[in-house]
C-alpha cells in the first residue's frame, strides 16, 4: 500500500485527498453499504474479542434488531443485559453514520471518562479497519476526538451538564446512563433534550443496564406507555433477555446452567441486576426486591406552586393523617411529609411533599396549608434536632391543633397519646431505634401485604435504595429517605391504641352528620387487638404477641 495513502504514520487510515480507482465490485458494495447499514456492519465492521482479538463483528438476531431501530428511529433506549454486545452495535452503527453523512457531529458520552474513552477506541479500532475504498480522508486523529474529510466528527467524555456545552450534536450515545448521579442526569438531560429534539433528523441512544429507580427508569418507563398517554415520550425501547445471548461466539444460548454458575461465582443479587435487568439495586431493602419489583407509580394528578404533588383529592368523610420529616433546609436532607388517608385498609397516599431549600420557618406553613386542605389532617411531626420548633410554629403560632402528641411510658418507650391533657405529652415524635425498628417492621408488611398503596414515584425510588445497615434501616450512600421516615412513622402510629380511637372518634362524627352508620370491618389492619397484644422490642425483634418480626 502506498505511504500516499496513509493517514501519517497509519497505513490503515486514508488520508485527505487521496482519490481512489474503484473496481466495479468495490462502487457496487459502497452503494449497498450507504444504504444498508446491517449489510455494512456485518461484511466490515471489526471489533476486539476476548477469544479471537480482533474479529468480523457478526451480529446475532438480536442485535441486527438493534441497529435497525438505531438506524430507522431518532431516539432509542435500550435495556441490555451484560455482555450482550449493546455498546458493539451502537459503535458499528456510528461507523457507518460518520462515514457516509457528511457534516454530522457525534457525541459519545458515558458516566466516566475511562469508558466513554474506551468506547471512542473501539470506534477508532472499527474505523481504521474498514477498507480504503469505504473510508473517508482524515483530518484529526486524536486520543479522544476525531474529525473525517466529510466534515463529520466525533467526540467523547464523560457525562455532565456542561459536557456538550455550546455544541450542536447530530447523534449522541449515553452509555450507562443509569449509573449517572440522579442530579446529573436530570441536569443534563433538561439541557441537552431540547437541543437535539429541536432538529429533524438528530438521534440520542440511551444504552445501560438498570441501577435502581431514576431517570434512566422513568424515560424507559414513559417509552413504554400506551400510545396516548400524557407522558409517552419518543423513546423507541429495546429490550434483549439473557436468554437470548450465546454463551459465546457460536455457541449454545445462555440456560439456566449459566445463570446457576453466575449466581455461584457472584450473587443472586448481581445476577438480578445485571443479567434479568432488574431496576433493584440492593438485596438487603426493607422491602423485598420481588415486590419492588412490580410497584407501578402513578403520576400526581396535579402539583400545588407550593410542590405538593396531589394523587386523590380530599373526599369529605376522608381521615387523613400528615407525616413529617424535618430537615435545615440548607441543599442536603429534604423537608417531607405524605398525607395518607388511614380509614381503611389498603391505606392511601394522596398527598407528598419533598424539599430539601425550604427554612423550617416557612415550611410550617405548607404543613398547615395541606393539613388544612384534607380536612384538618391528624399532624405528626418528627421533633429530632430542629423539628420541634416547626412542631411548635405549627401549633402556637399558626394555630394548626390537629397535631399528634406522644409521651414516654417506660419499657414501651412512646406512645401515642391523647393530648396535653393526658399527662406529660409532647407534640410530635422522636426518632428512636425503638420507634424505628417497630416503624420499618410494621411498614415491611403494610407493603408486602398489599394494605398500603404506594403510588408516588419518589417514595417508591427511596424504597429501591432503603437498605439494611448494622442494626437499623437507612438510605444508601448518596440517596435520601425521607419520604420513607414518614412512611415509618405511619407505619408506627398505626400499632398504637389510639390510633383506633381516632378512627372511630372521625367515623362517629360523620355518622353523625350523615345520619347514618359507619362501620366497615376493614377500617384497620394493624390497630384492631391493639389492647391484647403486648409490644416488646429487644435487639433480636419486635414481637406484638403474635408474630416476630425483624429488621433485616
Amino acid at each position: 500500500m502506498s505511504e500516499k495513502i496513509g493517514y501519517r504514520t497509519n497505513p490503515n487510515l486514508k488520508a485527505p485527498g487521496v482519490n481512489l480507482a474503484y473496481t466495479q465490485e468495490q462502487f457496487a458494495d459502497y452503494v449497498k453499504c450507504a444504504k444498508d447499514p446491517l449489510h455494512f456492519v456485518e461484511n466490515h465492521v471489526k471489533i476486539v474479542t476476548l477469544n479471537e482479538g480482533l474479529a468480523p463483528f457478526k451480529p446475532y438476531d438480536y442485535q441486527q434488531k438493534f441497529i435497525q431501530a438505531i438506524h430507522d428511529n431518532r431516539f432509542v433506549i435500550s435495556k441490555f443485559p451484560r455482555q450482550s454486545g449493546k455498546s458493539s452495535c451502537v459503535i458499528g452503527y456510528i461507523a457507518h453514520y460518520i462515514t457516509f453523512q457528511p457534516d454530522v457531529k457525534v457525541g459519545i458520552l458515558a458516566n466516566k471518562q475511562k469508558t466513554a474513552t474506551e468506547l471512542f477506541n473501539r470506534l477508532q479500532v472499527a474505523y481504521e479497519n474498514l477498507p480504503h475504498y469505504l473510508q473517508q480522508g482524515v483530518m484529526e486523529w486524536n486520543k479522544t476526538s476525531l474529525k473525517l474529510e466529510n466534515g463529520s466528527s466525533v467526540m467523547c467524555a464523560a457525562t455532565s451538564s456542561s459536557a456538550i456545552r455550546g455544541g450542536s450534536f447530530n447523534f449522541l450515545l449515553l452509555d450507562e446512563f443509569a449509573f449517572l448521579p440522579q442530579n446529573i442526569a436530570e441536569e443534563f438531560y433538561a439541557s441537552t433534550y431540547p437541543t437535539i429534539s429541536s432538529g429533524t433528523s438528530s438521534k440520542i441512544i440511551i444504552v445501560s443496564t438498570p441501577h435502581g429507580l431514576n431517570h434512566y427508569y422513568n424515560i424507559w418507563v414513559n417509552a413504554n406507555r400506551e400510545n396516548g398517554h400524557p407522558l409517552k415520550n419518543k423513546f423507541i425501547p429495546v429490550e434483549v433477555s439473557w436468554r437470548e445471548v450465546p454463551q459465546y461466539p457460536g455457541g449454545p444460548l445462555r440456560g439456566e446452567e449459566f445463570k446457576k454458575e453466575t449466581i455461584a461465582n457472584t450473587s443472586a443479587e448481581q445476577f438480578n441486576q445485571e443479567f434479568e435487568c432488574s431496576f433493584i439495586g440492593s438485596s438487603n431493602t426493607l422491602i423485598s426486591s420481588s415486590k419492588l419489583n412490580i410497584l407501578a407509580p402513578n403520576d400526581p394528578i396535579r402539583t400545588m406552586e407550593d410542590g405538593l404533588r396531589i394523587f386523590e383529592e380530599p373526599h369529605p368523610d376522608g381521615i387523613y393523617f400528615l407525616l413529617a420529616d424535618v430537615s435545615r433546609g440548607q441543599g442536603a436532607d429534604h423537608s417531607a411529609f405524605v398525607v395518607v388517608e388511614g380509614s381503611q385498609s389498603p391505606y392511601k397516599i394522596v398527598a407528598a411533599y419533598q424539599n430539601n431549600t425550604i427554612s423550617p420557618f416557612v415550611y410550617p406553613n405548607v404543613i398547615k396549608n395541606a393539613g388544612e386542605m384534607y380536612n384538618n389532617a391528624y399532624a405528626m411531626v418528627e421533633t429530632n434536632d430542629i423539628g420541634g420548633q416547626v412542631a411548635s410554629i405549627l401549633y402556637n403560632d399558626l394555630g394548626y391543633e390537629n397535631i399528634l402528641m406522644t409521651q414516654t411510658k417506660g419499657v414501651k418507650g412512646q406512645v401515642l397519646s391523647q393530648g396535653f391533657a393526658s399527662g406529660k405529652s409532647e407534640m410530635g415524635i422522636r426518632t428512636t431505634m425503638q420507634t424505628k425498628k417497630i416503624g420499618c417492621a410494621v411498614l415491611k408488611r403494610l407493603v408486602e401485604e398489599d394494605k398500603i398503596y404506594l403510588n408516588d414515584e419518589r417514595i417508591i425510588r427511596e424504597l429501591m435504595s432503603f437498605v439494611s445497615k448494622g442494626n437499623t434501616f437507612r438510605a444508601e450512600d448518596k440517596q435520601t429517605d425521607d419520604l420513607v421516615m414518614c412512611l415509618v412513622f405511619f407505619a408506627w402510629l398505626t400499632r398504637q391504641e389510639y390510633f383506633a380511637d381516632l378512627i372511630e372518634t372521625a367515623k362517629n362524627k360523620y355518622s353523625q352528620n350523615e345520619g347514618q352508620s359507619a362501620e366497615d370491618d376493614n377500617v384497620l389492619f394493624m390497630a384492631g387487638n391493639t389492647e391484647k397484644a403486648s409490644d416488646e422490642v429487644t435487639n433480636e425483634g419486635w414481637s406484638d404477641g403474635q408474630v416476630v418480626w425483624y429488621p433485616s
